[in-house]
């Protein structure tokens, strides 16, 4: 793994998962991702923002070698989660010397997670800031993104902000920089929308602490480097507002094709009415596709098979997903098959506790659908368009 510098005295350290394929055992990484260190050179101390997740701290610590660094003075964890702290010990065994720079709460879950003494650490506060000779750096706090713990570091005489997880996106690129900023854009936003977006109304106040902040990059701890803050903080800008687009997501699974029928049918109609559909199979559907689709849309409606009394559990991990993300949609319905389980919408009503939409009534159909059944779906169609027009989306 190679070192590379982002400004003069601060270099990047960390390493490049290039075939991690899932992230906590659940999110699909296409691209790999990555597990930024960095580490800053002042007059007077060294610091080191952010390890590695422990399967690559051979790398890491390599890296650290290979800069010929011979002392650690303060290893700042913005965040105590494992893919950035968990090198920590590591480092700590390497340059016993270091101190760990963390507020309370990161404090205490490290001391529980890896163990480390408590004589180990350096507690600070909100706005606190530390001085390593020739450059400063302070602290932010910004719990719920997306741990309680969670605090941002500023290096205030480069114009650096290191976020951790905040504006990161999972890919693992030779480039330190953004290169390019379409892909790039497409990244972050499934990153958001899979572990940031439950926790957009804490972003929208966190983001007055960084909007007062001279910005000349931004280093996140997952992807590439900002060198134009203003395209992540536009981005963001437009993720963590109210506004949704003239858009519907229709996730849906079909056992004997019923349900398949009636959800192609409202495709249709939706999309003569000038809305556009993204449905997903969630046989093979990608989770991030469709956290990324909920970041926008203004309705969501699922298309489930009864199943016993109930639903499809397919269904039902998809609901526990979409409650978990409390996306910003405004408008929910169901469409669905039955034989002779009816509780079904009960079920899925019931997973949909996080957020708080107006729902549409459901369609149900027994068995598969008839006259009166695509007659009711054309009407789910005008309602949704209707309620489209009562936000000015069409």
């Amino acid at each position: 793994m190679s070192v590379r510098k982002l400004v003069e005295n601060v270099y990047e350290v960390g390493v490049r998962d290039w075939d991690r394929e899932l992230f906590d055992e659940l999110i699909p990484l296409p691209d790999g991702t990555s597990y930024n260190s960095y580490i800053i050179f002042g007059s007077e101390k060294t610091a080191l923002i952010d390890s590695v997740e422990p399967a690559k701290k051979d790398i890491f610590l390599n890296n650290l070698k290979a800069l010929n660094v011979k002392k650690i003075d303060y290893v700042i964890s913005n965040h105590a989660e494992q893919d950035h702290s968990g090198s920590i010990p590591d480092i700590l065994k390497m340059y016993p010397e270091s101190r760990v720079v963390a507020n309370e709460k990161c404090k205490n879950i490290l001391k529980d997670h890896l163990l480390i003494e408590d004589e180990k650490f350096i507690t600070i506060k909100d706005g606190d800031t530390l001085s390593l000779g020739d450059k400063t750096l302070k602290f932010i706090f910004a719990p719920w993104v997306h741990w309680p713990e969670t605090m941002l570091t500023y290096l205030i005489e480069e114009e650096i902000l290191f976020p951790c997880d905040l504006f990161g996106s999972h890919n693992a690129s030779s480039s330190l920089f953004v290169k390019d900023e379409r892909k790039t854009y497409y990244d972050a936003k499934r990153y958001y929308a899979e572990i940031m977006m439950p926790f957009r109304n804490n972003i929208v106040n966190h983001m007055k602490k960084i909007e007062a902040l001279k910005l000349k990059y931004i280093a996140p701890s997952h992807g590439e480097v900002y060198k134009n803050p203003d395209f992540i903080l536009n981005a963001y800008r437009e993720w963590i507002s109210d506004k949704v687009k003239n858009m519907v997501v229709l996730p849906y699974i079909s056992m004997h094709h019923s349900t398949e029928v009636m959800v192609n049918f409202l495709i249709d109609k939706l999309i003569e009415r000038g809305i556009e559909v993204r449905p997903f199979n969630l046989v093979n559907a990608d989770i991030g596709e469709i956290a990324i689709s909920l970041v926008d849309a203004a309705t969501l409606i699922i298309g489930a098979p009864a199943l016993l009394v109930g639903t499809h559990p397919t269904i039902i991990y998809a609901g526990y997903l979409v409650n978990a993300l409390r996306p910003k949609v405004k408008f929910v319905s169901i469409i669905g098959s039955y034989g002779w389980g009816t509780k079904l919408v009960d079920q899925i009503s019931g997973l949909i506790t996080n957020f708080k939409p107006e729902i549409i009534p459901p369609v149900l159909a027994k068995g598969f659908p008839k006259e009166k059944d695509f007659n009711a779906l054309e009407k789910l169609a005008d309602t949704v368009a209707e309620k489209h027009k009562s936000i000015n989306l069409i």
